[in-house]
């Protein structure tokens, strides 16, 4: 009879491991998941600032279009008057 409880705690120890989460693992996950972050969060940082500065950069790239077709609205108005007064000048 013992060598039949013998041969069950030999086969119990290799069929059922007794292999929790230990401390050493889970300081293992904490550290594997603070490399990570480590090195993406750079990564996620720059792509929203280059983002938000491409967003920027557009908004001001209109603004200058649309200041740059006003400019040469107010040109074309100031000349015409400027026409309209030498004209003007010259008739009386």
């Amino acid at each position: 009879m013992s060598d039949k409880h013998d041969i069950l705690e030999e086969t119990h120890a290799i069929i059922n491991p007794d292999e929790g989460m230990g401390s050493v693992f889970l300081r293992n996950v904490f550290l594997g998941v603070f490399l990570v972050l480590v090195l993406v969060f750079p990564k996620i940082f720059i792509n929203t600032q280059i983002y938000f500065k491409s967003r920027e950069i557009s908004t001001l790239s209109h603004e200058h279009d649309a200041l740059k077709e006003e400019n040469r609205l107010i040109k074309a108005k100031v000349e015409a008057l400027k026409y309209k007064h030498q004209v003007l000048d010259t008739l009386f």
